[in-house]
């Protein structure tokens, strides 16, 4: 299955372990015949969908409320200026006025597909520092008034109506809502990670990024060093799963900073994702959902 892989993103991680990356700096080595072809994938992909499709795990997981999307929604019009964009990105609010207490304990997902989950409410004041605890320097958002309602978010059973805390920021007409719900406890895996570490033909992936709204492609940031050629993901559909393999093209000769990236990698599906589980084949488990700024839930 071909990939796509589109900008490289703001993801740069110093790797703490010596050799990761050694003078190559890839995976992928160059042999007399010129380069290696890619790995084969599809032994790891068979055995993760093989232990997922029709186990507990894989009930469980379409029983549970598993957010694909971020839990923070932003006012329209975000953002009026830089300022205001460095604010939210540094975790910069100031409260003026009172966070209300919340009117019951549980809130409920409802699926526009049918079907609905009663969790745990989530309080404004733990919204509220989820947002940001407002400590460091720079320019802040101002919040002036908090309220229980609502919002849509898409999840791994298709769109839900979820409750929300709305936040009115100073200067702008709509609220910033924070989706006042965690995500349910991940079923454990029925199948053990490939290895402790990613392998020259096996890398985890970072996290998923985007289902498109026909649910044919989805988009992942994937894994690769400084001095090669960027990742690319092999897919495996099944009928409860699809299971995305990680690994990385080519490599440079010569010195190579030891730098851990991401990009994103768009791949194309047969079908539809629907609920079937998009599971990453280095770890076993679901793959995230996330965000460069770190804001989206998770449930690794």
């Amino acid at each position: 299955m071909p990939t796509t892989t589109s900008r490289t993103v703001r993801l740069l991680v110093l790797l703490g372990l010596l050799g990761l990356f050694t003078a190559g700096c890839g995976p992928v080595a160059e042999s007399a015949g010129g380069v290696e072809p890619a790995p084969d994938t599809r032994p790891r992909a068979r055995d993760v969908a093989a232990a997922w499709d029709g186990s507990p795990a894989a009930a469980a997981w379409r029983k549970g409320y598993y957010p694909m999307a971020d839990a923070v929604q932003l006012p329209e019009g975000a953002f009026h200026d830089e300022a205001d964009k460095e604010a939210y990105l540094s975790r910069n609010f100031e409260l003026r006025g009172e966070l209300p207490e919340a009117p019951r304990k549980d809130g409920e997902v409802t699926w526009e597909g049918g079907g609905s989950l009663t969790l745990p409410l989530m309080g404004a004041r733990e919204a509220y520092e989820r947002l940001g605890d407002g400590s460091g320097p720079g320019p802040r958002l101002t919040v002036t008034g908090v309220r229980l309602g609502e919002t849509k978010l898409a999840t791994s059973r298709g769109p839900a109506t979820v409750p929300a805390w709305l936040f009115t920021i100073e200067g702008y007409d709509t609220p910033l809502k924070r989706v006042a719900l965690d995500p349910s406890k991940l079923p454990e895996p029925p199948v053990e990670p490939a290895g402790d570490t990613p392998s020259d033909a096996l890398w985890d992936l970072s996290a998923l990024v985007d289902v498109s709204e026909d649910g044919r492609a989805v988009t992942v940031l994937a894994h690769h060093g400084a001095c090669d050629d960027g990742p690319a993901v092999d897919v495996l559909e099944t009928d409860g799963s699809v299971v995305l393999s990680g690994y990385i093209l080519g490599s440079n000769d010569g010195p190579c900073t030891s730098e851990l990236l991401a990009d994103e990698v768009t791949v194309e599906l047969d079908r539809p994702l629907g609920d079937r589980v998009l599971l990453d084949a280095f770890t076993g488990r679901p793959v995230p959902h996330g965000h460069p700024d770190g804001r989206s839930p998770s449930w690794r």
